[in-house]
């Protein structure tokens, strides 16, 4: 595929022309990376291994904002732990004014641009987008004996709350959301998949790669894809996508979507056609 293709009167830069990729984040979540791939003239073919649901009862996370006075910290470790704490606050009908002297960090920009939205502009954002990242930013003496609130889905990894722990911090870890499996059209793609339509699937989390592999009924992630690239926002993904029998063709060395559609541009232009496997951005 040439570098560029130009499409229309306009001269649209659109290196994706031609490439048809699977997005596997939650239905709610694939605009914005489905949204790229198209405006560089890509095809996305959608296939959600995730569903944001409210988590089985409220409760836990209603009584951390009733005392939400007793936190020196708030982390937020996604977007849509921060959708359901604000819509939680704004049932118990206490508002932002409430935690404005508390110290909020967000694990990435996505994250904090959400937290921003809603009026909390001072956030700790880590360099590296990720747990590690949050505890690299923080000193332990800043958190000994602090109380830290981590609104966050029902299973995740838990080096963070159980490092600030260690560091003598008090933290309450309350579920704010879990992930489902959804329903997918496995024929479908499994087919797509098998005639070699497809030019690269991306996982943009662990639990999307995890799932992904469940919904083929846990076959090895190289027989499923049989040649088909595989895109990864970050190291944790892409040790994943190893465990579950696949090789990432690319990882995005900034975790994020814009970074990552950044790597898919460069794999397409450079490595695609040459059998090289370019590995970040």
């Amino acid at each position: 595929m040439a570098a560029k293709d130009i499409a229309g009167a306009r001269g649209a830069y659109r290196p994706l022309a031609g490439r048809r990729i699977v997005v596997t984040r939650a239905r709610a979540q694939a605009g914005g990376l489905a949204g790229k791939i198209e405006e560089l003239g890509g095809e996305v073919i959608e296939f959600p291994t995730i569903e944001i649901q409210p988590p089985a009862s409220f409760a836990a996370l209603d009584a951390a904002i009733a005392r939400i006075a007793d936190y020196d910290w708030l982390i937020f470790t996604s977007v849509n732990g921060v959708e359901q704490f604000l819509a939680r606050l704004e049932c118990s009908g206490k508002s932002l004014a409430d935690f404005q002297s508390k110290r909020v960090a967000a694990i990435g920009p996505p994250t904090a641009e959400r937290l921003k939205g809603a009026g909390i502009s001072s956030c700790l954002v880590p360099e590296q987008y990720q747990a590690e990242g949050v505890l690299d930013a923080l000193k332990p003496e800043e958190l000994r004996a602090k109380r830290v609130l981590i609104p966050r889905a029902a299973k995740a990894r838990e080096i963070l709350p159980e490092t600030l722990r260690q560091w003598g911090a008090a933290v309450d870890v309350v579920e704010a959301y879990r992930t489902v499996i959804p329903t997918a059209d496995v024929p479908k793609l499994r087919s797509l998949l098998q005639e070699g339509s497809v030019d690269m699937v991306t996982f943009t989390s662990s639990s999307t790669a995890a799932n992904f592999v469940k919904l083929f009924g846990g076959e090895k992630l190289s027989d499923i894809l049989r040649g088909t690239a595989i895109g990864c926002i970050g190291p944790l993904t892409e040790a994943t996508v190893r465990e579950l029998g696949g090789k990432a063709d690319l990882v995005s060395a900034e975790f994020t979507i814009p970074g990552l559609v950044r790597a898919m541009v460069d794999f397409f232009q450079h490595g695609a056609d040459t059998g090289a496997r370019p590995a970040g951005a």
